[in-house]
């Protein structure tokens, strides 16, 4: 399981059926929330820079490269998981 040091929270940008089918707490064990890419948008994440550093993750990587440009805007310190859960699944299985 990734668990980077200090740990890093996770936002889970996926939609509800998506994370019931494979939680995130499943693959790694940091600390994470649901978010949606609206709720980012909007400013109502809830996130500062203490909560820093973040990495977003979603199914394949592309709405989590948007989410991190709103974030780092509102000075949240926030990284995608290129690829998303897809390429997180291939990088553990390849351990």
């Amino acid at each position: 399981m990734m668990n980077p040091s200090p740990p890093h929270l996770f936002i889970d940008l996926r939609a509800a059926a998506l994370r019931a089918v494979e939680p995130l707490s499943s693959l790694i064990s940091n600390p994470h929330r649901v978010l949606s890419l609206a709720q980012i948008e909007e400013g109502q994440h809830g996130l500062t820079s203490a909560d820093g550093p973040v990495v977003v993750i979603c199914e394949r990587g592309i709405r989590s490269s948007l989410a991190v440009r709103f974030l780092r805007s509102d000075g949240v310190d926030a990284q995608a998981y290129e690829g998303g859960v897809l390429a997180m699944k291939q990088a553990l299985s390849a351990r």
